[in-house]
């Protein structure tokens, strides 16, 4: 059915309802996996109205999921989903139905499969990608174990654009593992599936003709049915149904199949158990499947928040429309520049960019490491790209970053977004560690702003700099401060002092705390120092610090003459961070002075909202203010 609304009111649904465990579906006749399949599109339409999230996705595989844990015994059997987007509906048939419109909020589900919550989450996921290597890590392993079970990886068409994907599958034929591909060709990631594959893909379809499966595992050649739409699949035909790049690798292929007839799935992947080693098979599905709205603007539903839940009333703009707001103003001053994503348009405010710069936008699809050496090449050629890209996901170019970027000094320019804690995504997704994988990297300079005007005049200082720059801002809007249309370059490892309390009235007394805030945490700093000094009657400087690296030595050792505690206050791990490069230099210098480092601790938040996480972690106003009322205590304790 195709529904035009997410209900308030929880459906009816009688054969959901009877299904806490996969074996009550595996109990059911084939002919009521239809019933099942509406009930479940009904029923997360419904919860996802509730709880927020990802949405799209979700509704795209509900056939899917039900003909999966129909024909498979799990958890015996292992079904590993890449990504998590899509996982709704197998956290709903796995025991957790009643449990997931609390998906995303702090002590509910996790936004994505976590194996600590279900044994039928066999792999943690969050990054694209991964479902064949731990596929097929699990099925090697069941080998050399002697189980018997089957392993099936869940992948979707923008995850198999990464080279991970491809190495797993390479190695799957080389073992002659026993592993089950599902590629899920909806033709998006969170934008369209861009590049080579995808009009690979598209020219499978246009074929007219798939790869069918007997009763008996054997293949044979089926037309497609005349009332399937292959308009929008365009591109150049396979001179062969079965010639294709999965076959090529080595893997079995079947399909394309319809991925929203669950009977037929059910069909394939019984014959499928029949046969051995490593098998693909191509469905294609689409994402928002039976709410026509997704379906008509399925970039916009993607993910959705909470049906009639209070609107935010700031105008502040997002930092990623800051970012991209720069972009188009540093792009019309220099043709040099380049813009790289690894497809997060959107995310990374890029849209307006690449409407009036076609031809200097970049989207590479998911292939982080793949960015950041495009963006070496290009700047080796005298250009300045800009790479946009999230802190968890810059992880994974880690090494490009140091061999084929830094380490050869070149002109790239990072804009790091999703900095810090990220709320209900949780922490496959949080930007926690940055400071600490880029501090180390020589050449490299990385900024954090205080607001979304600072975050705008340091991408231009970054621009400018000859070399690699890294500026990190958090998610979400900003502080709403005026945004100055005028680009000033800011001085090369400069800090400020935003805010002193009762200096005037301690002045040549050893008697201060000196706060060192970094990028989000300067004005929950200001606000902690305010109270603790009005509670004190004690000098309190804050320090907006502005850069990571190069650090302003030369203001910290001023200020080191009169301070009796120096903290440092950073919505990143302790452990590494900035903080941590505080301590070095003060310690490289020889100024010994009794040090608080406020951070994350050595360990992984669970979801929540981004203020509950900052709470939790004390780098809220309140709990800044209390560490450091229990640090100055026992500081007076000492003398």
């Amino acid at each position: 059915m195709l529904y035009t609304e997410i209900p308030t009111q929880r459906p009816v649904t009688p054969l959901l309802d009877g299904i806490d465990h996969p074996q009550q579906l595996r109990d059911l006749e084939q002919d009521q996996l239809e019933q099942v399949s509406d009930e479940l599109r009904q029923y997360i339409l419904y919860a996802a109205g509730q709880s927020g999230g990802h949405f799209g996705a979700n509704l795209g595989v509900v056939e899917l999921t039900v003909a999966l844990h129909y024909c498979f015994n799990t958890p015996n059997d292992r079904l590993v989903w890449d990504v998590g987007h899509q996982a709704y509906p197998h956290k709903v048939l796995t025991g957790r139905r009643e449990q997931i419109t609390t998906i995303r909020a702090k002590d509910g589900l996790a936004a994505f499969p976590t194996r600590e919550e279900s044994e039928f989450d066999t792999f943690g996921v969050g990054h694209s990608s991964t479902a064949i290597s731990a596929g097929l890590g699990m099925a090697l392993a069941s080998r050399y174990q002697k189980s018997l079970r089957e392993v099936v990886a869940i992948v979707g068409d923008g995850a198999m654009t990464a080279g991970m994907a491809f190495e797993a599958m390479n190695d799957a034929v080389a073992h002659h593992a026993d592993l089950i591909v599902v590629l899920n060709d909806n033709d998006m990631s969170i934008s369209c599936s861009t590049g080579g594959f995808a009009k690979h893909l598209a020219a499978i379809w246009e074929k007219g003709q798939s790869v069918h499966i007997d009763e008996n595992g054997d293949a044979f050649i089926q037309s497609h049915p005349d009332c399937w739409d292959y308009n929008s699949r365009l591109h150049q035909s396979a001179t062969d149904a079965a010639d294709n790049l999965f076959k090529a690798i080595g893997f079995d292929y079947f399909g394309p199949f319809d991925g929203h007839d669950v009977k037929q799935l059910a069909n394939v992947f019984d014959a499928l158990k029949k046969r051995k080693g490593p098998r693909l098979i191509h469905i294609y599905t689409v994402k928002g499947k039976g709410f026509a709205p997704a379906e008509a603007e399925q970039i916009k539903y993607h993910a959705i928040g909470k049906v009639n839940a209070a609107q935010s009333t700031s105008k502040a703009p997002k930092y990623a429309d800051v970012f991209g707001q720069w972009l188009c103003d540093q792009a019309e001053l220099d043709d040099k520049l380049l813009a790289i994503t690894p497809a997060m348009c959107e995310g990374s405010g890029m849209v307006e960019f690449a409407k009036a710069y076609p031809e200097r936008y970049f989207d590479v699809a998911i292939a982080e490491q793949h960015a950041v050496t495009l963006a070496a090449g290009m700047a080796c050629e005298g250009l300045k790209p800009v790479v946009a890209i999230y802190s968890t996901f810059l992880q994974r170019g880690y090494d490009q970053l140091i061999h084929d970027v830094a380490l050869q000094n070149l002109d790239v320019t990072f804009g790091i977004d999703r900095a810090g804690l990220v709320g209900e995504d949780g922490p496959t997704h949080a930007g926690a560690y940055d400071y600490a994988y880029m501090r180390t990297v020589p050449n490299m300079v990385i900024m954090a702003p205080k607001d979304e005007n600072e975050c705008r005049q340091m991408l231009h200082t970054a621009y400018l700099y000859k070399g690699p720059a890294a500026v990190r801002y958090p998610r979400g809007v900003g502080m709403g401060v005026e945004i100055q249309k005028q680009m000033t370059q800011l001085e090369m490892g400069k800090a400020e002092v935003v805010a002193s309390f009762n200096t005037s009235n301690n002045a040549g007394h050893d008697e201060h705390i000196s706060i060192l805030a970094f990028g989000s945490r300067v004005q929950a700093s200001i606000v902690a120092a305010e109270k603790f000094a009005q509670a004190h009657d004690l000098a309190v400087k804050v320090v907006n610090m502005r850069f990571v690296k190069p650090l302003d030595e030369t203001l910290i050792s001023q200020l080191a003459e009169h301070t009796s505690l120096f903290v440092t206050v950073e919505e990143h791990a302790v452990m590494a961070g900035a903080g941590s490069a505080v301590n070095e230099y003060l310690a490289h210098a020889q100024i010994l002075k009794p040090m608080l480092n406020l951070g994350l601790a050595d360990d992984f938040m669970a979801q929540a909202t981004h203020e509950q996480m900052l709470q939790q972690a004390g780098l809220d106003a309140a709990g800044i203010q209390n560490s450091i009322e229990k640090a100055w205590l026992k500081l007076m304790q000492t003398v």
